[in-house]
């Protein structure tokens, strides 16, 4: 098993897309390395926002960053009080079992906000 997960996606605007996952998220920049900067996501899980070039384009179509929240109401609530649109409103999703809802950032990468429903997905903290 690995110790940390990043996910890194790449952006036209820096400035925008760190002001949405650090100020309109609320993640913690935990790694400016100028042209790249890290968020942590959960006490293992990390999104690296990077500033885009040719070898590295912007590219959001077919990626999906989901993020994991028994609170998936909660944060429906707060990013709309904050002037996020959303794709979807939280709905349940009977055929995999979770309840969720979409959003896009500022480069037009799905977000997805997710809840599962089943009891066998891993508590946060449990290593299988």
């Amino acid at each position: 098993m690995f110790d940390q997960q990043v996910t890194f996606v790449y952006t036209h605007d820096l400035g925008a897309s760190a002001e949405f996952y650090g100020e309109t998220l609320g993640l913690s920049c935990v790694l400016d390395q100028g042209a790249c900067r890290i968020f942590q996501t959960s006490p293992d899980g990390f999104i690296g926002i990077c500033h885009c070039s040719t070898e590295r384009p912007s590219s959001p179509a077919g990626i999906i960053i989901t993020l994991v929240s028994d609170d998936v109401d909660g944060w429906y609530d707060r990013l709309t009080s904050k002037g996020v649109r959303f794709d979807t409103p939280p709905a349940e999703n009977p055929k995999f079992n979770i309840y969720h809802c979409f959003l896009k950032d500022p480069d037009g990468y799905q977000i997805e906000i997710q809840q599962f429903l089943d009891a066998a997905w891993p508590k946060p903290g449990k290593r299988t």
